[in-house]
């Protein structure tokens, strides 16, 4: 199609209006000229397409759709394989429903176990994630769909997340932050690419050229668009010069007027924004949904969900043998989990389910004897002895306990973060005076991050399903009763505490930025180098078989080992493959995950495999040189069953590529140590090579367009504080209550402009910066000024839509 020549014809007006929504899902046609609107839907684990009124945050019911488990779940898998197919059923089920994009799947780093979005992330490393994520591109976009990977980049945090700063370091920003979206750019080649609200070293991730550009496009060859996250638009017109294609949702053309005046005044050119036009009709027009596309198999799904989930339970623990459960075993089934399962976390991710297996009556079905069910604890925390007390009536009739418990939905949602790794008190009361009338308890985890388990002694046996989504129930159930063998690893450390984890003083940022003081030391890489102890370490997990590896052969390019499965269960084992050098001038973590493989042995089985190394094994990004570089030496492969569990080792030569040390060791001693938990101000400007910009709110300043709504209580009107107060008990209410209130969390979190962002366009930046008058205080003038916004709005709104129905006939 000749795009050049369709836009040749269009006004600018016409131009402008495809490079921004139309409502909160859908962009803008161009009818006269044949272009389409173009629907976009998330989520990552499942679509959400919603019926009637449709909304960010899945507050309004959404169409049916198999929820498959979620990112956090299927890392554990460790199968590019199972990745992909999941990501062919997503494609197909949004072909289905008309969606031509989905925005998924989402790769961000686990830098801290509190995230609360951590359920929607494959890992804290980034190389699994990436190759899990280009698998699902791959899978989706085998189905004529737009795969949307997100949110790009560094966007680690719910609190403040429209507004926050994430301070990181070049080398650190490249190899953690970037890598993974470097891998499911460069092997899952998407279509689209999704920028994060957040802003890195200062600049707006949606209006940062040199991540937009000169990264993702020069060097990562990405040849899609980029779609901002739904308000992450800050400057609409930077965003266009940045790189960026689509402002989402629908502003009802206030971003089109602002573009219009901004290539009227020369601030940025034609030329360029025939550039962004054309760019973005190659995607829309690659993506046309035929309308008589089948429906897909709905139980085919369900089918393949409980497969997924089932291939990515882990086993944690496994004393004397207790599981599987023998066959005729009396079992008793504690816990509120057990009778309402949690599958999914909440928010834009939400997924309305086609069909929902129930932990009970999945139980059931897979043969197992249950004598009865006690929920035991209330879900969202508070006492209730007779609950308590019939569960422990209950525990003393059964041989076996299995033990529902884990995060309940306030712990993982969309817009807060956690403030600590506990899991409800009430949960661990229960389970020790259950565990006193019964020791043979076994505990079925729930939950996409890691919890504090100092009741680890109290059960025998514990089992991990993270968000198994809606067929997660049978698969637990499953390899509780031994017709499957847990094959899952983990894909994320779990500390023995929260004080423990190294971006411990430093997350969340609360204020105007958040610093990466930990820099690479994320995850396994810091508590391998530090020598912190751990529950259970990177790419734990347990089996119902043995395996044995030999014959280690390695180079820089490949590895071949042999692993045998030496016990009576047919299984698989996840081959993880480290690369560590020691004694180097650049400093390194003990080690790093450079590649893995999944090999699927019937008891007796040995194969002989080989796992190739890529460009990443043995890089670093050098700052001075501003490219990844090769330190030449000496390295050592690590083979083994976890990042702790190391069963072969070789040493490799390999050349480097003779770029100078970037770094003075005794300049950053801690970062050569790997001890980053008290990083002075002094290392961490090294590190960065400039000044650390101020953390801390100027509470002397009046509020701006990028302050908050959380900032309501600094503000000089009393109707502003009185608002907060208003808000602020809301939000209290919620957490008390225990459930997400999304629109509460969505509206003390939102900056000023994103008023303007997120109503459909009744309120422009000309009504914020009327707004922000009254509220710094200034009501009358600001009111004023709020009418005359208001009546200028609707009337340049009238002469848009005017230029647009004339088009092609003035």
């Amino acid at each position: 199609m000749d795009f050049k020549n369709i836009i040749s014809k269009m006004t600018l007006e016409e131009k402008c209006s495809l490079l921004s929504g139309e409502g909160n899902f859908t962009t803008k046609a161009v009818k006269r000229l044949g272009i389409p609107s173009m629907f976009l839907s998330d989520g990552p684990h499942g679509i959400r397409k919603q019926e009637g009124a449709a909304d960010h945050l899945g507050l309004n019911a959404s169409r049916p759709a198999t929820c498959f488990p979620t990112a956090a779940t299927v890392a554990n898998s460790w199968d590019e394989g199972l990745a992909e197919e999941i990501g062919k059923m997503l494609g197909e089920e949004a072909a289905a429903q008309g969606v031509s994009v989905l925005l998924g799947p989402a790769l961000n780093m686990k830098r801290s176990p509190l995230c609360g979005r951590n359920f929607e992330y494959f890992s804290e490393d980034p190389y699994l994630a990436g190759k899990i994520a280009a698998a699902y591109i791959r899978g989706i976009q085998s189905k004529g769909v737009a795969a949307c990977p997100k949110h790009f980049a560094a966007n680690n945090q719910e609190t403040l997340r429209m507004h926050n700063d994430s301070v990181v370091d070049e080398r650190t920003f490249r190899e953690i932050y970037l890598t993974a979206f470097e891998i499911a750019v460069k092997e899952g080649n998407p279509l689209a690419i999704m920028s994060a609200y957040n802003r890195i070293n200062g600049v707006y991730a949606n209006e940062n050229k040199k991540l937009l550009s000169d990264i993702l496009v020069d060097e990562w060859g990405f040849s899609g668009i980029v779609v901002t996250d739904w308000g992450a638009s800050n400057d609409w017109v930077e965003g266009i010069a940045a790189g960026s294609h689509l402002e989402m949702p629908a502003t009802d053309g206030n971003s089109d007027r602002e573009l219009a005046d901004a290539v009227r005044s020369g601030k940025i050119s034609e030329e360029l924004l025939d550039k962004r036009v054309e760019e973005y009709l190659k995607v829309l027009f690659a993506t046309i949904i035929p309308e008589n596309t089948p429906d897909f198999d709905k139980r085919a799904h369900h089918a393949f969900a409980m497969k997924a989930a089932e291939e990515s339970i882990v086993l944690l623990k496994n004393e004397n043998g207790i599981l599987p459960l023998k066959k005729g075993a009396k079992v008793a089934v504690i816990g509120d989990f057990a009778d309402k399962p949690r599958y999914q976390g909440a928010g834009s991710s939400l997924v309305n389910p086609t069909f929902l297996e129930e932990p009970l009556n999945a139980l059931k079905s897979a043969g197992i004897d249950v004598i009865g069910f006690e929920g035991g604890f209330l879900r969202n925390g508070g006492k209730d002895e007779a609950k308590k007390a019939a569960a422990v009536e209950l525990a003393k009739r059964a041989e076996i306990v299995l033990y529902y418990m884990g995060l309940d939905e306030l712990n993982e949602t969309e817009g807060m973060d956690r403030t600590h790794m506990r899991i409800r008190q009430n949960q661990i009361d229960v389970l020790e005076a259950v565990a006193k009338e019964n020791p043979n308890v076994i505990a079925v985890l729930c939950g996409g991050a890691p919890f504090e388990t100092p009741w680890w002694g109290l059960v025998k046996g514990a089992v991990h399903g993270y968000l198994g989504g809606q067929a997660g129930a049978a698969a637990m159930a499953r390899i509780l009763a031994g017709k499957a063998n847990p094959s899952g690893k983990l894909a994320e450390t779990w500390p023995l505490r929260y004080e423990d984890t190294p971006a411990f003083n430093f997350y969340p940022g609360t204020e105007c930025t958040s610093e990466y003081r930990e820099a690479l030391y994320i995850g396994y890489r810091y508590y391998l180098t530090a020598k912190i102890p751990v529950r259970f370490p990177f790419g734990f997990g347990l089996s119902y078989t043995s395996f044995e590896y030999s014959d280690l052969k390695a180079d820089a390019k490949s590895v071949e080992v042999t692993v045998k499965n030496t016990g009576n269960f047919a299984g698989a084992e996840i081959v993880q493959v480290y690369v560590s050098k020691k004694g180097g001038e650049v400093f390194r973590p003990e080690e790093e995950l450079k590649a893995f493989a999944k090999v699927w042995l019937e008891a007796g089985e040995s194969k002989r495999i080989s796992i190739a190394l890529d460009d990443k094994a043995f890089r670093y990004f050098n700052v001075v040189t501003g490219k990844y570089e090769i330190e030449g030496g000496t390295y050592e492969i690590r083979v083994g069953a976890s990042s702790t569990d190391i069963r072969l080792c070789a040493e490799v030569k390999v050349n480097g590529t003779a770029a100078p040390c970037p770094y003075k060791a005794n300049e950053i001693p801690s970062y050569y140590s790997g001890k980053i938990s008290n990083v002075s101000t002094y290392e961490f400007e090294n590190l960065l090579g400039r000044h650390v910009p101020e953390s801390k709110w100027d509470r002397t300043k009046l509020l701006g367009r990028n302050d908050t709504v959380s900032q309501l209580c600094y503000a000089k009107s009393p109707l502003a504080r009185l608002a907060h107060k208003i808000i602020l008990n809301r939000k209290n209410k919620m957490e008390q209550k225990g459930t997400p209130d999304l629109n509460i969390l969505f509206i003390y979190n939102i900056p000023f402009r994103g008023i303007a962002k997120m109503m459909g366009g009744a309120v422009d930046m000309a009504m914020v910066d009327a707004l922000l008058e009254i509220v710094n205080g200034h009501f009358f003038k600001g009111a004023a000024h709020l009418i005359s916004a208001f009546v200028k709005r609707g009337k340049a709104a009238k002469e848009t839509a005017r230029k647009l129905a004339n088009a092609g006939r003035e």
